[in-house]
């Protein structure tokens, strides 16, 4: 495929990405510019670097950009799946630069990763399942007692209770939980039922 067929590619990839995949979803504008501006810059430098007899330089300008990227996930807090668009937009333009081989297989991945983040990131995949930190007024060293006072917090079913923190002076715990609301998923059978037999929720 030639190369500015490429770029026109992934130019509508990283746009499906980030407008049609993460802004809607997540609506943090801050990140809109960084996935773009990582994409076309990661395509434009391996590209140059690309045509060059120099395979040791674009090996290097690769492995600079990722030391970058990582440099840059460290200096500020990003959530796991902010990450994931993070690479997905990195991935996106190093497909673009580097394309070779048939003429679908550079578009057939790059459509694979937008299918999976699609997937992946898709708001009613595991809907009821949650992740916090939470701070309690007690200093709890015992696992099952720990579960059952989270249950009786949260109202949900903790599915796993790591304890980070266990301040005996001040008589706190700092526990990292992840649990499930059975009304969520209750709501959400319910919705497909009424669904599929045509009926009006209550």
């Amino acid at each position: 495929m030639p190369q500015l067929a490429l770029f026109a590619t992934d130019i509508v990839a990283v746009t499906l990405l980030v407008f049609g995949l993460y802004f809607p979803r997540h609506r943090r504008r801050d990140l809109v510019a960084a996935y773009l501006g990582v994409n076309i810059g990661v395509m434009a430098v391996a590209s140059s670097l690309g045509t060059s007899s120099a395979g040791t330089g674009l090996g290097l300008g690769l492995a600079l950009f990722g030391v970058l990227s990582i440099i840059r996930l460290r200096s500020t807090e990003l959530d796991q799946h902010e990450v994931a668009y993070y690479f997905s937009a990195l991935a996106l333009g190093i497909l673009s630069a580097l394309g070779g081989g048939p003429t679908w297989q550079v578009p057939a991945m790059m459509g694979l990763i937008l299918l999976m983040m699609f997937i992946g990131d898709h708001p009613r995949l595991f809907r009821s399942y949650r992740r916090q930190s939470m701070l309690l007024d007690s200093a709890v060293t015992d696992q099952v007692a720990l579960v059952a006072h989270l249950e009786q917090i949260l109202g949900a079913r903790v599915h796993s209770a790591s304890i980070q923190r266990v301040d005996l002076v001040n008589d706190t715990t700092l526990v990292d939980v992840r649990y499930s609301h059975p009304s969520v998923q209750r709501a959400a059978r319910g919705v497909v039922v009424t669904a599929a037999s045509g009926g009006v929720p209550r």
